[in-house]
């Protein structure tokens, strides 16, 4: 082949190197393949040199084709052998090769998968979907019981970061409107003045008006030139300022007026007058109830109905004929000699056909104790009619912040004062040498104590800046009084703290908050009984030396002693006078004990109630329990023994709370009352002068309850039945 340019120059490219042709191994499916191509090239001319490049290189590709790898680089294969050879096949095919069948064979390849994506849902009718759903199933336990599990830790690890996705958000159509209105020059003139204008008082008004009567006669003619002049110069202007002075007058007495009103609610007389009206409105509506708490008889209203009236007769004509009957009783009883005895048994009678049970009155709650559980109760020293109440949350996963109200008989509907904790309260006290002090302990450990008499809700003394503090939850605290002998220094009340780091504190309140470790609670190991041949078990490694405490009680005549109940069960009988040991040490709990408390009648026996469903009687005395009571499988979160009664005590539950009476029956209370399904009682207390009974649950409500058919014990009898007690047991 040779090109030519347009000037006819030869430019054929020379090869820079001739391999021998007769190395050429050709391969039979590329020449056929190939042979199609030289028949539509061969035969063309070559007038250009776009034309003889192109066929140029197309032949020295189906050459490389044709060659062996490993003679490549040493042959080549010129055009006209290459022709020769197609000559010589179609030579040797005759008519019988053509007229002979061919069997072509068509199979398919192998499938190259380019993209691949596995999908993600399955059929509800194939084969496993009754394997991915409980695959799914045990996924969705998983991730359900993974918050709090110790089995499952949060850390950093490195993934493939998802694909970036776009999110566009429209918002709502824009409605607009066109308004107008039309305004002449004059407006905008006297508009402008207005504001320049200065208000004139009354008397400066009174004044004005009686210069212009002086100077109408004088001036009447000067006055009829200027307004006709007036009224075509400026048209309008006069009907217009007259209007805008008018409406500045009108809203000025409007802003005047709203002054006057806001002065008015905001006065500290206003505010006392709606405060006694508020008394007189909760003293109307809950006058029967508080008149129940108070044992005093129910008033009726003197301006009622003949009905009334008539029934209000009939029942004065039955109390007098029931005085007849106990006069002639009386007199039938001295007659005939009856015995007393047989007396005291028809009241045992009467006992048992009316029997003993709990009556509501009425519930301290509100909208911002709902959702808040009670966590403690505690009366005011000085005033029996006002109650502090804590709220909480005794788990951990469910803190939140907490609350301490106050509240008072004259209205059950609100608090008297509200101060908000950034923490779950969990104990709170009265002081008693200064009766507006009440301390309140949280669940992160501080101790904060808030003036009652002060409306702020700010703390007075917080113990967040001592050193010293709790580092767990302070689960109770109590101002006890000490003698001034023991002191020495005049004081007569010190706070102290039981708490969950496992130490009972003591604080000292001054310009600020600290305290002083009264006892470290070291743990004891439990005493086990080792059997014939067995062989000594090592003691187990203690994660921490300390247990926590949960309570304590200190003796009602000898403040120097007091019992300790911890976690791990035990309770301990301690001195303040010594801080490394204990005095004794009382098992009978498997659980954590909850509240200890002391009989007041009877000094030397007291009361402890568990996680172990279990509430114990023990004597200091003995180390094993006197009685154990446990009617219901729940957990008893709080005990009190009755003022009034060294036999009756109160224990509150999780399903309901127990009155028991000792005189009675030591198997079984006298009344039980069971909680809702959806609520858990926490805290119980009795009332300090009535005999009622006061009782919170989970739901932030305290119940008033009042004890009915109850029998107690009166003043004159309390020494014999505290003989009966140490006889008994």
């Amino acid at each position: 082949l040779q090109v030519f340019d347009d000037e006819g120059k030869d430019v054929t490219p020379h090869p820079l190197f001739r391999s021998d042709p007769n190395a050429v191994v050709p391969r039979q499916g590329k020449l056929l393949a190939s042979s199609a191509y030289f028949g539509a090239t061969g035969s063309g001319t070559y007038g250009s040199s776009s034309t003889s490049i192109a066929n140029t290189s197309t032949t020295e590709s189906i050459l490389d084709e044709t060659v062996e790898p490993g003679s490549r680089r040493d042959t080549t294969v010129s055009l006209s052998d290459v022709r020769g050879r197609q000559e010589e096949i179609k030579e040797e095919l005759t008519k019988e090769d053509l007229d002979r069948s061919v069997d072509i064979y068509l199979t398919e390849t192998e499938t190259i998968w380019i993209l691949d994506m596995p999908s993600v849902a399955v059929s509800v009718e194939s084969e496993d979907a009754g394997r991915i759903l409980e695959r799914n199933r045990i996924y969705a336990d998983i991730c359900k019981n993974r918050p709090g599990n110790d089995r499952f830790v949060e850390k950093m690890m490195q993934t493939i970061n998802g694909a970036a996705k776009n999110k566009e958000v429209q918002c709502e159509q824009i409605i607009m409107q066109d308004k107008g209105m039309t305004v002449t020059s004059w407006d905008l003139y006297n508009s402008f003045n207005v504001l320049e204008i200065k208000p004139m008082s009354k008397a400066e008004g009174i004044r004005a008006r009686a210069g212009r009567s002086s100077k109408s006669h004088t001036t009447k003619e000067h006055d009829q030139t200027m307004s006709v002049s007036s009224d075509r110069v400026f048209p309008g202007i006069t009907s217009s300022s007259t209007m805008i002075s008018e409406s500045s007058v009108l809203a000025r007495n409007h802003e005047e007026e709203e002054c006057h009103s806001e002065a008015i609610l905001t006065s500290e007389k206003f505010q006392q007058d709606l405060f006694f009206m508020e008394r007189i409105l909760m003293e109307n509506i809950f006058q029967p109830k508080l008149a129940a708490y108070r044992q005093f008889p129910v008033l009726i209203d003197p301006d009622v109905t003949s009905d009334t009236s008539g029934t209000v007769a009939a029942m004065k004509e039955a109390e007098q004929k029931e005085h007849g009957k106990e006069k002639n009783d009386e007199e039938e009883q001295k007659e005939g000699f009856i015995d007393p005895s047989i007396l005291s048994d028809v009241n045992k009678i009467l006992e048992e056909i009316v029997p003993p049970r709990l009556e509501r009155l009425w519930s301290y709650t509100c909208d911002l104790t709902n959702g808040h559980s009670v966590s403690s109760m505690a009366w005011s020293k000085v005033n029996p009619d006002l109650l502090a109440v804590g709220y909480g949350a005794f788990d951990f996963k469910e803190q939140k912040k907490g609350l301490a109200c106050c509240w008072s008989l004259k209205n059950p509907m609100w608090p008297e004062r509200i101060f908000r904790c950034e923490h779950g309260v969990t104990a709170l006290d009265f002081s008693m040498a200064s009766p507006n002090l009440l301390a309140v302990g949280m669940y992160n450990g501080s101790v904060a104590i808030y003036n009652v008499r002060s409306c702020n809700d700010a703390a007075l003394l917080d113990s967040s800046e001592s050193s010293n503090k709790h580092t767990g939850p302070v689960w109770q605290l109590r101002w006890v009084e000490q003698d001034r002998s023991a002191t020495g220094d005049g004081e007569t009340e010190r706070l102290i703290c039981i708490s969950a780091d496992g130490r009972i504190t003591e604080w000292l309140v001054q310009k600020r908050l600290d305290c002083t470790d009264l006892l470290k609670i070291k743990r004891t190991e439990s005493e086990k009984k080792k059997l014939p041949g067995e062989k000594e078990r090592k003691c187990e490694a203690l994660i921490s030396q300390q247990a926590a405490g949960m309570c304590f009680d200190f003796h009602p005549k000898d403040t120097n002693f007091y019992l300790a109940g911890t976690e791990e069960g035990h309770i301990h009988k301690c001195s303040c006078s010594s801080s490394e040991q204990f005095l004794e040490t009382y098992r009978g709990h498997k659980g954590p004990v909850y509240k200890v408390a002391w009989n007041p009648f009877s000094t030397d026996m007291f009361l402890s109630c568990s996680a172990d469903w279990s509430v114990i009687l023990w004597h200091q005395d003995s180390q094993t329990p006197l009685l154990t009571f446990s009617s219901t499988t729940a957990v008893v979160h709080d005990i009190m023994w009755s003022p009034k009664s060294p036999f009756i005590f109160a224990a509150a539950k999780e399903s309901g709370v127990e009155i028991w009476d000792l005189s009675v029956s030591i198997l079984d209370p006298v009344i039980s009352y069971f909680a809702s399904p959806r609520e858990k009682f926490t805290s119980v207390l009795f009332a300090t002068n009535t005999d009622c009974l006061l009782v919170g649950d989970s739901k932030g409500e305290v119940g008033v309850f009042e004890l009915q058919n109850l029998a107690a014990p009166n003043s004159n009898k309390v020494r014999p039945i505290r003989k009966r007690c140490t006889l008994f047991w």
